[in-house]
């Protein structure tokens, strides 16, 4: 297998854009591309631009007459049928949808086909990780599920294990209903509790279908307010022992960049140094069970400044074998180029200042009354005894 990583990137995948009011501004992508250039990690990694995901890939997940009714509202915005929930306030239609949309999902799909096939050991799509679309609705910003379909390809590719993490603040709801009734992959999930944020999902009993599948969907709802300590205690509580149990042959992450304290649509207090520490674990869990193979997704992620950009690069730093270290100061050329496209000052350094983060073990005990701990708990207990495992 080929030691070298791959970014998955198409200038044109900034055309994803749902307007100047929307939150999701392709600034974002741009911005943590550039970044990634003023490190010269494009030097170190192989910028490889896929083609568009074809109708006959979508369908791998998402139904034919939502594929036709993505195009007809591409063509024809003021058409969009909002049954499919396109052409509402989170999901606007715009012209050129249908086909950015289907560029964005063929990055993950190809990130997804090089590592099976063994071109790359890992693969980065930052601009994928849209996780809310679902089989026959746009949800949540997500028009096609990159997430999903990448997925659902290393299956038709013959993968017969495939762990699927995402640490998105909002609950990895499409990728969990693609697969509630597949034993062969299993989707974990850390976000903030339903009760306080869409998609009102995610709880810790949604655990699978029932039969083969119960205990292959992992639900940890995190208090709104957990920072990094309790974040990373949870991860640690509930990730390794699963993905150890599972085995898998390639893992997926998804690491939306919104569980940041600064974000202006969640409720987490999570630090960059808190985001890299994940990526970093994640790295690890794939060389450890899944022989390195590891394709890492982008997805939510507001302080489009701020946040994204750092938190995307030290993703893909991390898959390149070339760590950022937390303390570097930010290239002084991309921070003018900041300033010239958003007439915002970009941040100085690459983290928080908070490394290295400390967390305490699960294995050392746990407080019943501590409403972190509660969380751990109700997940380990829920999910499982069904993989055989103590809670």
């Amino acid at each position: 297998m080929s030691g070298r990583a791959q970014l998955m990137w198409d200038e044109a995948v900034t055309g994803y854009d749902f307007g100047p009011d929307h939150p999701m501004d392709p600034v974002r992508l741009s911005l943590t591309r550039r970044l990634v250039e003023a490190f010269g990690l494009d030097r170190r990694i192989e910028v490889v631009a896929a083609k568009a995901a074809g109708e006959s890939t979508l369908r791998l997940v998402h139904r034919e007459d939502y594929v036709a009714a993505v195009k007809a509202a591409s063509e024809d915005p003021r058409s969009a049928d909002q049954s499919y929930g396109l052409g509402t306030l989170d999901d606007p239609a715009f012209a050129g949808m249908h086909e950015v949309s289907a560029l964005i999902a063929g990055q993950s799909v190809g990130a997804a086909e090089a590592v099976w096939r063994g071109d790359a050991l890992h693969a980065v799509n930052f601009a994928g990780g849209l996780h809310h679309a679902m089989p026959a609705a746009a949800s949540g910003f997500c028009i096609y599920n990159d997430a999903s379909l990448a997925i659902a390809r290393l299956l038709e590719l013959g993968a017969e294990r495939v762990v699927y993490v995402d640490v998105d603040v909002h609950h990895g709801d499409g990728v969990q209903a693609a697969f509630w009734e597949d034993p062969r992959v299993l989707t974990i999930s850390l976000h903030e509790h339903p009760r306080t944020l869409f998609p009102q999902t995610g709880w810790p009993e949604e655990t699978g279908a029932d039969g083969a599948a119960a205990g292959t969907a992992v639900n940890v709802a995190l208090p709104a307010g957990t920072g990094d300590a309790g974040w990373l205690r949870a991860f640690h509580a509930v990730v390794p022992e699963l993905v150890a149990q599972f085995r898998p042959q390639v893992l997926v992450t998804q690491h939306g960049a919104d569980t940041h304290f600064e974000d202006p649509l969640a409720h987490l207090a999570v630090s960059l140094d808190a985001q890299r520490a994940v990526q970093v674990a994640c790295h690890e869990l794939a060389h450890e069970y899944a022989e390195g193979r590891w394709v890492a997704l982008g997805g939510g992620g507001y302080a489009v400044v701020d946040v994204v950009p750092r938190s995307w690069t030290h993703l893909v730093a991390i898959a390149a074998g070339r760590e950022v270290a937390p303390e570097t100061v930010v290239p002084e050329e991309w921070r003018q180029e900041v300033f010239a496209r958003t007439r915002q000052l970009a941040p100085g350094r690459m983290t928080d200042g908070r490394w290295p983060v400390e967390w305490g073990d699960w294995e050392a005990g746990y407080d019943p009354a501590d409403r972190l701990d509660q969380a751990v708990l109700a997940t380990r207990r829920a999910v499982f005894p069904l993989r055989g495992l103590l809670a």
